[in-house]
């Protein structure tokens, strides 16, 4: 007993030197505002939008005012579709202060999947953009519910979307059955402030506010169900472990739909008193750095591949990037030569890596701000305050020594509520002693820093976006040609990984092409989850016992794809 009780445990807790926030968002929100009043809060370059706290307060307060004269009760579940843009975040803090829960829809979803996210979540309402890139919303809105086009705002009778009543169009043109946004907002002028400050008073911390669509191994999306304590606790510690205060400027081109666009993003500016600046609508490096220079931010967010892509453009040495001085990296781990280029040519010398899952809020550990570069890039960093991390052994379960490769577990204020509406997979997810179980392989030095091994699954990390096989197998399973179909990932260059789909056809089907295939996905579902790669097989490596060797397929994939480099 005595040499066992020398091996370190692969066991965490972090002590943390502030107290968690125990408020609700709308509550935070306006305290801040009450601090901070005349301090930038949202720029909004590609709207030309430049709000104080006071300013954003009262854009916030009448989008409320507007959701409650439409009808959105406490509860009541109420969908955004729309890429980076103010609307995103007033929906974002009104629904808060009503109690309203947040669906968040990806702006890559096609009508596949938005249907399943739409009637999953029993969303009534929905927030949609007009278009994004190739997404035409409202088309894809209409071809799901055709009713639409002849219902009266607000009074949507569907077949395929039954729960959803209402469409709010953040264009300022008008369209058949939707509010132009001007109209909606105008609603508030029936309902009084008093009304949202006694329900903002009735809200309590742990209610759920935010639902968000993680892949599933089951082939669907699970709706990650996130309280107010959740996520407002979550952005504070990881603006807390950047050492953010009022002073700092924050620029933003991660999604907001996901968690480190608007939990480690906005909430994490705004528990501060901090500005959050968006460049635009998606992604565009040149408009990244531009924003960083015309803003004189302090920090600067996104994956490597977007860092990649910043360092590289053309006119890079053109902007004044000296006032960044930290910012965060996560995603996917980052190359060693890529982070030497983001601490000394783009200044972000306390840049940090933050690891999670949309589970956990979404980060359950980071780097430090004085961690050296080699922990920056072969670790994902030691767990954040107020919480546990553990490796266990996948098969019993039981906590590791330091060094082993097991699965890692987090436990603590940020792990979600629940899965929305499907109470198997949230058993499978977290166990009876409130752990949440992340499919992650990882080990634990001495320090504590967590290393990321490997997935017990077979998920697929395609430039910073988390893509589930079984998904894309269900999905081509549906094509008439196809027999059985196998999804994997290859390495890739660019994106860290790509999908290659081993197809078996019917033995009746035509001549079916790689291209045929890519064109039966376009539009029905995201553009990342489509195969780059199709093998057309008439049998697929098995198990003696008939089980697919997915290890195998991979293996034989990157020596015919030349891949091995």
């Amino acid at each position: 007993m005595a040499s066992s009780a020398l091996t370190l445990p692969s066991y965490t807790s972090s002590m943390a030197d502030k107290p968690l926030i125990g408020m609700t968002i709308g509550d935070k929100f306006d305290e801040v505002v009450a601090r901070f009043p005349d301090n930038d809060a949202l720029i909004v370059l590609h709207q030309g939008i430049h709000w104080s706290y006071r300013q954003l307060q009262e854009e916030v307060n009448r989008c409320a005012r507007a959701l409650l004269s439409i009808g959105v009760k406490r509860g009541d579940r109420a969908a955004i579709w729309a890429p980076n843009c103010s609307e995103w975040t007033l929906s974002q803090f009104a629904t808060a202060k009503i109690g309203a829960i947040l669906v968040n829809i990806n702006p890559a979803y096609r009508t596949h999947e938005l249907e399943y996210a739409l009637n999953q979540s029993g969303a009534r309402f929905l927030i949609t953009a007009d278009s994004f890139k190739s997404s035409d919303y409202r088309g894809m809105l209409y071809e799901l519910a055709p009713e639409l086009k002849a219902s009266a705002v607000g009074k949507l009778k569907s077949q395929k979307l039954p729960e959803l009543e209402c469409v709010i169009n953040l264009s300022a043109e008008a369209h058949d059955g939707m509010w132009p946004w001007a109209d909606f907002i105008q609603q508030a002028d029936n309902v009084s402030q008093t009304d949202v400050d006694d329900l903002q008073a009735t809200l309590q911390f742990d209610d759920a506010i935010n639902i968000q669509y993680t892949s599933g191994t089951t082939g669907f999306p699970k709706g990650a169900t996130l309280s107010h304590h959740n996520i407002l606790n979550n952005g504070f510690f990881v603006a807390e472990s950047m050492g953010f205060t009022s002073d700092d400027r924050l620029v933003i081109p991660v999604p907001l739909y996901h968690c480190f666009g608007m939990v480690m993003g906005n909430l994490g500016c705004v528990t501060h008193g901090a500005a959050m600046i968006y460049p635009d609508e998606g992604f565009d490096p040149g408009k990244v750095l531009k924003a960083v220079h015309e803003q004189k931010a302090t920090a600067l967010y996104g994956v490597p591949t977007m860092f990649i892509a910043e360092l590289d453009h053309p006119e890079f040495d053109t902007f004044d990037l000296s006032t960044l001085r930290t910012g965060i990296m996560a995603g996917s781990i980052c190359p060693s030569e890529v982070m030497k280029q983001v601490i000394n040519r783009m200044n972000m010398k306390g840049v940090q890596i933050a690891y999670g899952m949309t589970e956990t809020s979404p980060v359950s550990t980071q780097t430090g701000a004085d961690d050296s570069i080699e922990k920056r890039v072969s670790t994902v960093g030691r767990t954040q305050p107020h919480l546990e991390s553990k490796i266990v052994d996948p098969g019993n379960g039981g906590i590791l020594p330091r060094g082993e490769i097991g699965e890692l577990c987090t436990r603590g204020y940020s792990v979600m509520l629940k899965y929305w509406n499907n109470d198997k997979a949230t058993a499978e997810a977290i166990d009876e002693a409130g752990w949440m179980h992340t499919g992650d392989l990882a080990t634990m030095d001495d320090e504590g820093y967590v290393q990321i091994v490997g997935r017990i699954k077979d998920m697929v990390i395609r430039g910073g976006e988390n893509v589930y096989p079984k998904e894309i197998e269900e999905f081509l399973y549906a094509h008439p040609a196809i027999s059985e179909v196998q999804v994997t990932g290859v390495p890739d260059k660019k994106y860290g990984e790509e999908l290659i789909a081993w197809v078996k056809l019917n033995s009746s089907a035509e001549d079916v092409t790689a291209e045929d295939l890519r064109e039966y996905c376009k539009g029905k579902i995201t553009h990342f989850k489509i195969p780059r790669y199709f093998k057309f097989v008439d049998e697929f490596p098995m198990t003696v016992t008939g089980k697919i060797q997915k290890f195998k397929m991979r293996e034989i994939s990157i020596e015919e794809l030349g891949l091995e480099k």
